[in-house]
């Protein structure tokens, strides 16, 4: 019929909403991952045009599981939890809920919950670490879906990176010791090649020891990761039987630093006036310990906020990988445990 009007669609709408025809048809399911300006923004569109939904094209397309699969390497640590809460938060707007894996430091149970996982069709998966078997970098890269790496700044990433390195994190604790006037120092790890962090942690600390002409032979590895508050307390004692003339000692995380100063305390040690105690992680009981605890703080809720706003854009954008960092700046936060004076 001659003069007659065509029915806007959904190209219409997403020319003038200025986004793709694929995240106007996502922004119309309200369990999809769609930024809510995004979709407040097409929505808009559609009524300025009198655009209605075909509910009948809508019912072929893909559907969406709504929700998101990531993998951490221990329940009981605060810095993975408060990670997941900065992502299960920035993910709050799109409706999409965790799926989560606890891969107990252990690359073979990560690459069985990778699996399943995946057999879920997740939307995005989320893995801690960037050390992974073969067969789970295989699983990840063929997923088709957003990959974002967390905690680490892997060689070879799988897709998007949010981290930083703790091998230079571990050196400003170095850097902080000598400004003190510590010459002596020593480190205390796991003793186990599977917490690859707390590795990347020693290796930047004894390379900037070596730097910086100290010795670098005061390493201590003991227990099994995640180490404990007990496991702290143990290794001190047996760092200082072996090298009685230490002066002062980073520990892998806070919890064993405060084990180390209780045990330090409980022996009549002065901290930080006969040995000087510090940790990793920022924790709450670092902060409130007494004295309260030298530590690195990597902004762990961050983390988790930053790797969720690169999976609502790689979504909306529609791209299965992305190449891009966002690098997180570790802070030193000096405390009476190793300051002198």
């Amino acid at each position: 019929m001659p003069g007659r009007k065509r029915p806007p669609t959904m190209a219409d709408v997403a020319h003038l909403a200025g986004v793709s025809p694929m995240t106007v048809s996502r922004a119309f399911r309200e369990e999809a991952s769609v930024k809510q300006e995004t979709r407040r923004k097409i929505r808009e569109a559609a009524e300025s045009l009198g655009y209605v939904l075909d509910s009948t094209a809508a019912g072929l397309s893909s559907r969406k599981t709504g929700f998101v699969a990531a993998t951490i390497p221990s329940i009981n640590n605060a810095n993975f939890a408060d990670s997941l809460r900065g992502l299960t938060e920035g993910l709050a707007e799109t409706g999409m809920q965790i799926l989560l894996g606890y891969t107990d430091y252990d690359v073979a149970e990560e690459e069985r919950l990778i699996e399943q996982m995946l057999r879920r069709r997740p939307e995005a998966v989320v893995v801690t670490g960037g050390a992974h078997s073969d067969r789970c970098r295989r699983l990840l890269a063929n997923a088709a879906v957003p990959v974002v790496e967390i905690w680490d700044q892997p060689e070879e990433p799988l897709g998007a990176v949010v981290g930083f390195s703790n091998a230079g994190a571990a050196s400003l604790m170095v850097d902080h010791f000598v400004e003190q006037g510590y010459r002596n120092i020593g480190f205390i790890g796991g003793d186990s090649s599977r917490d690859t962090r707390g590795l990347d942690r020693r290796r930047g600390f004894l390379r900037a020891l070596r730097e910086h002409g100290l010795s670098d032979e005061r390493v201590l590895a003991y227990g099994m990761p995640p180490i404990t508050m007990a496991q702290g307390a143990e290794a001190i004692e047996a760092l200082r039987a072996r090298w009685p003339e230490t002066e002062a000692v980073m520990c892998v995380s806070d919890l064993s630093a405060f084990g180390a100063l209780s045990a330090c305390q409980r022996l009549g040690l002065k901290v930080p006036g006969d040995i000087a105690i510090a940790g990793f992680g920022a924790y709450d009981i670092a902060e409130h310990a007494n004295p309260p605890i030298t530590t690195i703080d990597v902004s762990a809720r961050e983390i988790g906020a930053r790797a969720a706003a690169l999976i609502i854009d790689l979504l909306e954008a529609e791209q299965s990988s992305d190449l891009s960092l966002v690098e997180i700046e570790p802070k030193l936060l000096a405390r009476a445990s190793t300051l002198k004076g």
